[in-house]
């Protein structure tokens, strides 16, 4: 699906809450111009200033980290301890997806400890007012401006509710995906932990995930993982856990 967004735009950025309400006003003018429906832009207007998601878009400290303190901060262990119990009782849902999608369980479930401790912090931030703040934000408006065209089109389809809740960024669901992702990849729901994993799986394939190939450093499908999330630390820590939890040590 072709959407709109990363064009210019006559909806002004801003650095603070105070410009938030008018930016919306034009920005609805905007997408109702792009075919966005009124149910939609009804909860466009129905959304605030996201002060909290701001904050943590500030603070993204993380991924600065060294490798070994990313994972412990992370949780590693824990994770891999966690996810090799999940593979075994979750051994068929696990058998499907990799039938489908040629992607084993290994990185999918580290995926789905680092993204949500496996379902349990999926975040309670409204998501449709995260995404409106960031696309109205200075720091990075074209990127979220994409995310909240694919955003409106969920409310619009009912695939989403306006009230849907997510983490500070606007990510939802098991395995945190942002909306434009949720567009393309989503084969599910993705509250669930099935559709969740296959949709993770649906996007590593696409992005060049070859059944069989290996996945650390240097092999075949670590550009799938790169291609997940830009942080070279949370790429390797992924990869790391991966391969421990598919029981390569």
């Amino acid at each position: 699906m072709v959407l709109a967004g990363s064009q210019a735009h006559a909806a002004q950025c801003g650095n603070g809450a105070g410009g938030f309400e008018r930016w919306k006003q034009e920005f609805a003018t905007e997408a109702r111009a792009k075919g966005i429906g009124a149910n939609a832009i009804s909860a466009l207007m129905g959304t605030n200033y996201a002060q909290a998601t701001i904050n943590a878009d500030r603070s993204l400290h993380s991924f600065k980290l060294s490798l070994d303190a990313f994972m412990a901060k992370r949780g590693a262990p824990a994770i891999v301890a966690r996810g090799r119990t999940l593979k075994r009782s979750q051994a068929a849902m696990f058998a499907s997806i990799e039938q489908r999608y040629g992607v084993p369980p290994g990185p999918l479930v580290a995926i789905w400890g680092m993204e949500s401790g496996f379902g349990h912090e999926r975040g309670n931030q409204n998501m449709l007012s995260s995404i409106a703040t960031l696309a109205y934000d200075c720091r990075r408006p074209e990127y979220f401006t994409d995310q909240l065209y694919a955003a409106l089109k969920l409310v619009e389809r009912g695939t989403v509710s306006p009230g849907q809740r997510g983490s500070m960024h606007g990510e939802i669901g098991q395995t945190q995906f942002l909306p434009k992702t949720m567009l393309e990849y989503g084969v599910g729901n993705l509250e669930s932990a099935s559709g969740a994993l296959a949709s993770t799986a649906n996007f590593l394939k696409a992005h060049g995930w070859r059944a069989g190939a290996g996945y650390q450093p240097g092999e075949p499908n670590f550009a799938a993982i790169e291609a997940w999330n830009a942080a070279t630390v949370y790429q390797r820590a992924i990869a790391i856990m991966g391969r421990e939890i598919d029981g390569g040590g």
